[in-house]
């Protein structure tokens, strides 16, 4: 798992807005640490995956969650089976037709006074793309 800190401008506390600023945290911490991203917010029908980038030779489908505190538990039990499977659906329809690695990232940024900490769950979940 990787990690990191950094300050940050504090949003104004909507759920909307925490999460939006989270996913831009993620997203460029991602781009820190060599992902190149393709997509963010990428919607279907049936469903929407935050961000889509390449890692090497996999394309990596990342749902990003965002939280002030654990009191309704970690960022990462929060991606329940329903969600997984929601997220293989849209990379299933996403990379319809093409033979190419696929994983499956969760990243976690938490939100504590002036300071973000990002953390990324490699291969969160196996899928079946």
């Amino acid at each position: 798992m990787k990690k990191s800190s950094a300050p940050f401008k504090e949003p104004r506390k909507t759920t909307g807005t925490t999460g939006r600023f989270g996913e831009d945290c993620a997203a460029k911490h991602l781009a820190q640490q060599g992902y190149t991203i393709l997509e963010r917010n990428f919607r279907l029908r049936i469903g929407e995956v935050d961000i889509i980038a390449r890692d090497g030779e996999y394309l990596v489908f990342i749902e990003v969650k965002t939280r002030r505190s654990q009191q309704f538990g970690s960022p990462f039990e929060a991606v329940d089976i329903r969600k997984q499977q929601q997220i293989m659906h849209v990379a299933s329809a996403y990379i319809r037709g093409r033979d190419i690695p696929v994983r499956f990232d969760v990243v976690a940024v938490y939100l504590h006074g002036q300071d973000v900490q990002v953390e990324i769950l490699q291969n969160a979940f196996e899928g079946s793309t």
